[in-house]
């Protein structure tokens, strides 16, 4: 295993471990100088000392946790177990720096997870509330490490009694060094972490937002209700992954969606595809640490053709429609036992599910089987995984699985009038129109309904709720259950 991928490995793993207190996101650097020190004989006694820069130690807290592992020789599987041991003793040493230097009016104990953590064998890896603070925590300690190497590089070789870094003799005691590097003293540190204008600055940060600190995968992303799935968890907070198989479709919601670029991308994924969709969720362990909300919207809409046997029609829907979500799910699956966070899977079912028609027979099976297949998935993953489901009536505006040609097929079958010449969106309002005054609200559903939804599905509101499929369908009877 290559060491991008034992990073991609290893990092829900980390990022679960270390989000006892609240959840994080994390920034993997393993760039030349962050492997030589995590790879050096240095790296553990140095990692104990922590950095001597204030201006560092606000973003690096007291020091980093220091994990050794043998890439040759060593599993990952004992990497985890490494850390899980590993991070047990730092919050106890941590919680022990605390009592030590605290006094009657100090704020209280933060959190007591580090907030660097270095690898043997794969470098550094920084945890913080949002991307760019993960990164940038990394950025610190990086520079840290320059210091450290300078300290060093100016060594003479004699061993030194002495610290002049000490402006009073009993003021020593405190400082600790390794060879020539000369750590900040624990008693100026914890003065420095909780300084009273610091914890103030910290009260005063506005509170977050719904899906802060979260992590969203929206596999159909790029158009239609995956799109505003994307677009609205970005507002709510979240770390969002555009998936889709029309990748610059993605780039495009992507681009549209961010606030901040370090806070949303677009991956490519083919649901029929298993490697794909590895690589997809890799892709976005790589680039934020982990999973919380895994949602796809991504269907196929096969229509007969004479040259084409009906049993490629049929098999075809069910491999994206049916073998996709179950794919997805399992992927994911084993990345979020991993991590061992509460988590929420939202699949697209439809109306057409329970809704017998003429013409659309794989279509509406392949979303039969998928409903079902939501229950068996919330029974299988839970308690840790929530599955769940929503079932739109068709959604017109926005839709790829819409083009001129079907909608004008549709309104043919339906016999409403219309001419050749009509712009598509105005024949795609018409079919909408139809379908709503099917309804008993007499509204198109729009891709909006169907995300609000999902996102309140995928949320924490709906903590108590999996193996449900919440019909987004204005009311239709004939899909009322029976």
């Amino acid at each position: 295993m290559d060491r991008e991928s034992s990073a991609a490995a290893i990092l829900p793993h980390l990022r679960g471990a270390l989000s006892s207190y609240r959840r994080l996101i994390a920034h993997y650097e393993g760039s030349e100088a962050a492997l030589a020190f995590a790879s050096s004989n240095w790296a553990e006694p140095l990692c104990r000392l922590g950095t001597s820069c204030p201006d560092h130690f606000l973003r690096t807290r007291i020091c980093p946790l220091f994990v050794p592992w043998n890439p040759a020789g060593d599993g990952i599987d004992q990497l985890e177990r490494e850390i899980r041991r590993r991070v047990v003793q730092y919050r106890a040493d941590y919680q022990d720096y605390y009592l030590a230097n605290a006094v009657p009016d100090s704020p209280p104990l933060r959190d007591a997870n580090p907030s660097v953590v270095v690898i043997g064998g794969l470098g550094v890896f920084g945890l913080g509330k949002d991307k760019t603070e993960a990164r940038i925590i990394t950025e610190f300690f990086l520079n840290a490490i320059h210091v450290m190497a300078g300290a060093n590089a100016l060594e003479d070789g004699d061993e030194r009694g002495d610290l002049p870094q000490a402006q009073h003799p009993e003021q020593a005691r405190h400082f600790s060094s390794f060879r020539n590097y000369v750590a900040l003293p624990r008693p100026e540190a914890f003065r420095i972490e909780y300084w009273a204008l610091e914890e103030a600055k910290l009260r005063r940060m506005p509170p977050e937002r719904e899906f802060s600190r979260k992590i969203f995968v929206v596999v159909g992303g790029a158009s239609g209700i995956g799109r505003e799935v994307a677009l609205l968890a970005a507002r709510k907070g979240a770390h969002v992954a555009v998936a889709d198989r029309d990748i610059r479709s993605a780039e495009a919601v992507a681009k549209e969606g961010i606030a901040s670029s370090e806070t949303m991308f677009a991956c490519e994924v083919d649901l029929a595809s298993r490697h794909s969709v590895a690589a997809a969720l890799r892709a976005v362990i790589l680039k934020f640490g982990g999973l919380d909300a895994i949602i796809n919207t991504a269907a196929t809409y096969p229509t007969p053709q004479a040259d084409v046997l009906a049993e490629t029609v049929w098999r075809d829907a069910f491999e994206v429609n049916v073998t996709g979500n179950f794919v997805l799910a399992q992927e994911a699956g084993a990345i979020l036992k991993s991590q061992n966070l509460p988590a929420s899977i939202v699949l697209t079912s439809s109306a057409n599910a329970v809704v017998p028609k003429r013409g659309s027979e794989p279509y509406d099976s392949s979303k039969a089987a998928l409903s079902h297949l939501i229950r068996e998935l919330a029974i299988g993953l839970g308690p840790l995984v929530r599955v769940n489901g929503v079932a739109p009536a068709t959604v017109i505006a926005g839709s790829s699985m819409f083009p001129r040609d079907r909608v004008m097929d549709s309104l043919r079958k339906y016999g409403i009038e219309f001419a050749e010449s009509e712009p598509t969106e105005e024949l795609r309002d018409k079919l909408a129109e139809f379908y709503a005054r099917r309804t008993i609200t007499r509204m198109p559903i729009l891709p909006s309904d169907c995300a609000n939804a999902i996102c309140w599905l995928a949320g924490d509101e709906s903590a108590k709720t999996t193996g449900h499929v919440i019909p987004v369908d204005g009311g239709l009877p004939e899909a009322f259950l029976r």
